[in-house]
């Protein structure tokens, strides 16, 4: 929120404006007046002094250490904590801990679990039980003994041992207590995390002083990091000698008998506010300032009541929002007027970015257009498909919204009723979300019954609202990636280049990667007397395996008359275990240690397959070569491609080439289960057929419940070449073929030129 303030008034008689320039009064040739004042504060100066300051200027002065690593030493590769705040030593704000019990366990503790448990980033539930069962979602710790000073002693040596020095607050509650999760994560975002605390509802105890405090349990109560280190050695003493039969009462004796620290209501400004609810009290006629502002609420007899109060406190804060918006858009358009483009630059929504404004006409967004039953911006290009699934009631959504509002800014003198939805229109904008425009006919009923049919255009704005960081599966640079090349007879030929490539790019720098060569015969192509058209290729790598000792490229040999991707990874995937990570590759790819650590850190075992998209040079033929940088006669250079060496002659461009799905990274135990998927819903000549119209990739997205990423990815840099587009492919499969051999030939302009140059030829 800004808070701006009118500038003051110019003054009305003249005034005279005094500048003062400070400067040192201290002459003399290298005289410096902070040794003298470092000189002067410490006592008589001594001579020695600005020799020994600049001694220790020398020794601090910074030096080039040049980095060299022994060729002959293995090549160890650092490994980095996953996040930077491990190696900076940062902690989570909170961690919630409830008490729960066998009895209340699936009803409470799970009500609980529902309310407030996306709102912290961890929480856990401690039981006496000896091996709970846990409900689905939550996570259980099973102590063994329900005795409550044994249970609370346990669990907060639990906490000290696993989240000791994870988190800097820790909330225990129990599990009949509702939560204001919101307030209470602002709360521990308040408070200093430097000094013991026990903040809660405070009680005193029976027959002591009025400093000897406790902290009610049905209510929570905080307990900083710092108290819980300092506790911990003195629970085993506090456990055999204080007697009683409340666990908060228990814990509020040891901290005051061991540490001399009582419970506090109150702390640095900040108050924790709670409200014991009445027997058959109603939530939603609970009004008073104690009840709007509390943090906890107890006791909560059941479930149902827990959603109750999570139903109303919601409501509530879903009003104070609104309430808070409505604020800024009033202060928003006060402070336009004093912006040099006055109401002109407000936009709309309030306080919302305006529209984006392209810079060019590559980035001009544009309107789908869609009705009620169809959409005609199909994902598969088709010019009209059915409206379904989340779009059918995202538009349903919007329908409502906008009779919603109009009916709300016109009532009660007249009132809409939607008979169809004429025209729709949407666009997502990037710098504020999707936006709606409606062509609707409604039907407009007056006060007095009278009724007409209206065409009337409604724009709105459904906003992007806070980011959030979707949670992913750990994953480590460490894991070994099983590179996979099928080889036909006619790629024989480009084979050397790629291992080549290989050894300067894998084995050089010696990444953790191993490769697989599928060499593939044709029927009559390597049998008894016939030349093996492989040769060559064997004997390039019988080269790098002597030239890189301890380095095993293995090959396979197989006999198919028309070769399929899938039939081809079902012979690698029986050769390996289960937890190996592929990478499916051609014999233009070139993979480097970048695109090997993109692989391992996209193929998530379990969740997520990925098959990036690579940079497909343009045909040389078309797209001239460039002269090095100071040969003469060369021109200004134009734009490289991706991963293009400035140094030498490349192609002037190229384009990521979308249709190909030759390369993907992906686990074998991923594979193998969406290979039994395949096989159990297509059985017999049908499963044959669907084995040569499929890629890889069409068998994840098909028969696979992962994820599936695609992405580009500038490292994979092809050379021109024209793929061999089978006959027996399916037809969506050779459709793609074809369209990627076409549009690799070059770019508009260049094929434009070509066309040109061709006419001329022709003319003359």
């Amino acid at each position: 929120v800004l808070s701006l303030a009118r500038p003051p008034l110019p003054p009305t008689g003249p005034r005279t404006s005094l500048s003062l320039l400070r400067v040192s009064w201290i002459q003399g040739e290298g005289e410096d007046p902070c040794v003298e004042a470092v000189g002067e504060r410490g006592g008589p100066q001594n001579p020695d002094s600005r020799a020994r300051l600049d001694q220790s200027d020398e020794d601090f002065k910074p030096r080039i250490v040049p980095y060299y690593r022994d060729p002959n030493k293995p090549y160890k590769k650092v490994l980095r904590t996953r996040y930077i705040q491990t190696e900076l030593g940062s902690r989570e704000r909170l961690l919630v801990a409830v008490l729960t019990s066998r009895a209340t366990l699936f009803t409470l503790a799970v009500a609980v679990n529902r309310t407030v448990a996306h709102h912290f980033p961890r929480l856990l539930y401690f039981t006496g039980q000896r091996g709970a069962r846990a409900p689905a979602g939550m996570q259980v710790v099973s102590h063994g003994d329900e005795r409550p000073a044994w249970l609370m002693s346990e669990t907060l040596r639990h906490l000290h041992t696993h989240f000791g020095a994870d988190y800097d607050w820790f909330f225990i509650m129990q599990d009949d207590t509702y939560v204001q999760a919101p307030r209470l994560a602002a709360l521990a975002g308040h408070l200093s995390i430097n000094q013991d605390l026990y903040l809660g509802r405070a009680e005193e105890f029976i027959g002591a002083g009025e400093q000897a405090r406790y902290c009610h349990g049905g209510f929570g109560y905080l307990l900083s990091r710092s108290l819980l280190l300092r506790l911990r050695p003195h629970l085993d003493g506090c456990r055999g000698d204080i007697l009683s039969a409340r666990p908060d009462e228990w814990l509020g004796r040891c901290l005051i008998d061991s540490l001399g620290v009582g419970c506090v209501s109150q702390h640095q400004g900040q108050q924790y506010r709670s409200f014991e609810l009445a027997k058959n009290r109603d939530p939603e006629k609970e009004g008073s300032s104690a009840f709007l502002s509390a943090f906890a609420v107890h006791p909560v007899s059941e479930g149902t009541l827990m959603y109750r109060l999570h139903k109303r406190f919601s409501a509530l804060e879903l009003e104070r929002a609104y309430s808070e918006i409505e604020q800024l858009q009033a202060q928003i358009r006060n402070l336009t007027v004093l912006t040099p483009e006055g109401e002109a630059g407000l936009s709309w929504p309030v306080g919302l970015p305006a529209p984006f404004i392209p810079h060019s006409r590559f980035e001009v967004l544009g309107w789908d257009y869609f009705t009620e039953q169809h959409t005609f911006s199909c994902a598969d290009g088709a010019p009209k498909c059915p409206l379904q699934g989340a779009s059918r009631a995202d538009v349903g959504d919007a329908l409502e919204t906008a009779l919603e509002q109009l009916n709300r800014r016109y009532q009660p003198r007249l009132r809409f009723q939607k008979q169809r939805l004429l025209n729709g229109y949407r666009r997502f904008d990037p710098a504020r979300g999707m936006e709606y425009t409606l062509d609707l006919l409604l039907e407009c009923v007056t006060q007095r019954g009278h009724r007409r049919a209206l065409a009337r255009r409604v724009s709105l704005l459904r906003p992007l609202s806070r980011v959030e960081i979707l949670p992913m599966p750990y994953v480590t640079e460490a894991t070994r990636v099983q590179l996979v090349l099928p080889l036909l007879v006619a790629e024989a030929a480009a084979a050397p280049a790629f291992l080549e490539a290989f050894a300067a790019n894998v084995l050089e720098p010696r990444e953790h990667a191993l490769l697989t060569l599928l060499l593939v015969y044709g029927p009559r192509e390597g049998g008894r007397g016939a030349p093996d058209p492989f040769l060559g290729v064997k004997a390039a790598a019988a080269e790098l395996e002597r030239r890189y000792p301890g380095t095993r490229l293995a090959w396979l040999a197989v006999r198919a008359e028309a070769p399929s991707q899938v039939r081809l990874m079902d012979v690698v995937s029986k050769k390996h275990p289960v937890d190996t990570l592929f990478f499916l590759t051609t014999v233009w790819t070139r993979p480097g240690p970048e695109v090997l650590n993109r692989c391992r850190m996209n193929a998530i075992s379990g969740w997520q397959a990925f098959f990036p998209v690579h940079f497909q040079e343009f045909n040389p033929a078309l797209s001239p070569q460039r002269s090095p940088p100071g040969a003469p006669g060369a021109g200004p250079d134009p734009p490289s491609p991706p991963g293009a060496d400035p140094s030498r002659g490349a192609p002037i461009g190229g384009r990521f080439d979308r249709q190909a799905s030759a390369e993907g990274c992906f686990y074998n135990a991923d594979y193998l289960a969406a290979r039994a998927r395949l096989a159990g819903e297509l059985a017999g000549q049908e499963e044959e057929e669907a084995l040569e119209g499929l890629e890889v990739m069409d068998v994840f997205l098909r028969f696979s419940g992962l994820h599936l990423f695609r992405a580009v990815e500038p490292g994979l840099v092809q050379k021109f070449s024209l793929r061999d587009c089978s006959p027996r492919l399916s037809e969506e499969l050779y459709h793609r073929c074809r369209l990627s051999n076409l549009e690799g030939l070059g770019g508009r302009a260049q094929l434009a030129m070509a066309l040109f140059e061709q006419e001329q030829a022709n003319s003359t």
